[in-house]
């Protein structure tokens, strides 16, 4: 989708200027929203995709005033209140009022590290042959859906080179929308830098995206 998420190439916002030493944390209270963030994603009622897309769904006049731990928070809350856990008057008034659904699944504390390092795999076992291979010159797809969409806005409607074929993996388009995993192939697509950002781009950059098979089609 479109949203205040997808900045590469936007104009406006300034230059990037990465913090020196930069902690794992600003502040006590960002520990708190991971963890709530955690716990909450492992009672198994949405994935990481559902998760993505209720960050970017926020208003863009929040999501800009918004640290990273808060977009996460308001996000949250965005799924707690959608999957019934709790209400709009809930959230309003920052108290308990009726009892919300329950849980398929609690994290427990002891259960954390082991959860952490297995992670979430989202590589499957494809039983059908890649439409692309390495050498392919392919168009990216201009895409601008109100779903979610992993596709980058700057690379849209772009020609470039398939460099390599990966696996199978969850296509985040579907399944951030309860509509499957459908796994299919990601491809390494690199792009010459004039494609991407006209003729003021250095002549010498290539720029690479990873893309889903739906994607990208033959140029």
């Amino acid at each position: 989708m479109n949203g205040p998420h997808d900045l590469g190439g936007q104009m406006g916002f300034g230059p990037v200027a990465p913090e020196v030493n930069e902690p794992l944390f600003h502040a006590e209270w960002e520990k708190r929203a991971l963890g709530i963030t955690l716990a909450a994603g492992g009672m198994g009622h949405w994935n990481i995709d559902e998760s993505r897309h209720a960050r970017e769904c926020l208003h863009p006049a929040d999501y800009y005033s918004s640290s990273y731990y808060e977009i996460w928070i308001k996000a949250l809350e965005v799924l707690l209140e959608r999957h019934g856990f709790v209400s709009d008057d809930e959230l309003r008034m920052a108290r308990f009022l009726t009892k919300g659904a329950t849980p398929k699944r609690v994290l427990l504390a002891e259960s954390v590290p082991s959860v952490l390092a297995k992670g979430g795999p989202c590589d499957r076992e494809m039983k059908s042959e890649p439409r692309f291979q390495a050498g392919d010159r392919v168009r990216t797809r201009n895409l601008n859906p109100k779903t979610h969409t992993r596709l980058p806005r700057y690379a849209r409607g772009k020609t470039g080179i398939i460099e390599a074929v990966r696996d199978g993996f969850v296509f985040p388009d579907t399944n951030a929308h309860g509509q499957g995993e459908n796994p299919q192939y990601v491809y390494t697509v690199v792009f010459q830098a004039s494609e991407i950002w006209g003729v003021a781009a250095d002549p010498l950059l290539t720029i690479s995206i990873d893309a889903w098979e739906d994607y990208i089609e033959l140029a």
